[in-house]
């Protein structure tokens, strides 16, 4: 028996910054009862969202920490560089072009990308034709001029 390939879905971001999206599908990813891992290859790019987590409302903050620190395991977000899963996450979110990596233990891998920036768009691009290729079960989100999320491939 298989395992079923996660569901991989690519954000592209045009009208909102990684920063006002992220917090809201880590929201999302937690009201599910999942914990999420976010991968980046930028330290300084992982720094900035660990900040921002903590203060992203007023009223609320995400609870996180980093790979690299104590308790790992037992963190419901983790932020990471490495393509390791310590605290058996079942979403991934994937900045700033980083590796996929394994994703058999994974329910959801969330793509997100700065439409912006030629580079981020054209790995993007590069990047849903390989899994595309290869069979995945990819989805396409992008923002509506009303600034809600739409299903468009």
């Amino acid at each position: 028996m298989t395992t079923p390939s996660p569901e991989i879905w690519f954000y592209h971001l045009e009208r909102s910054s990684l920063g006002d999206v992220l917090p809201g599908l880590l929201e999302k990813t937690r009201e599910r009862g999942w914990r999420a891992l976010v991968r980046a290859d930028n330290t300084r790019l992982l720094d900035d969202m660990d900040e921002h987590l903590w203060t992203w409302r007023d009223n609320s903050f995400l609870a996180h920490g980093r790979a690299s620190e104590p308790n790992a395991d037992r963190q419901p977000v983790l932020l990471t560089e490495t393509l390791e899963n310590p605290n058996a996450a079942q979403a991934l979110f994937i900045l700033d072009g980083a590796e996929l990596g394994d994703t058999e233990t994974l329910e959801r891998c969330f793509i997100l990308f700065d439409g912006r920036d030629e580079t981020s768009l054209h790995g993007a691009r590069a990047r849903w034709k390989t899994l595309k290729d290869a069979g995945a079960n990819l989805a396409y989100w992008k923002q509506s001029p009303e600034g809600r999320w739409e299903k468009a491939a």
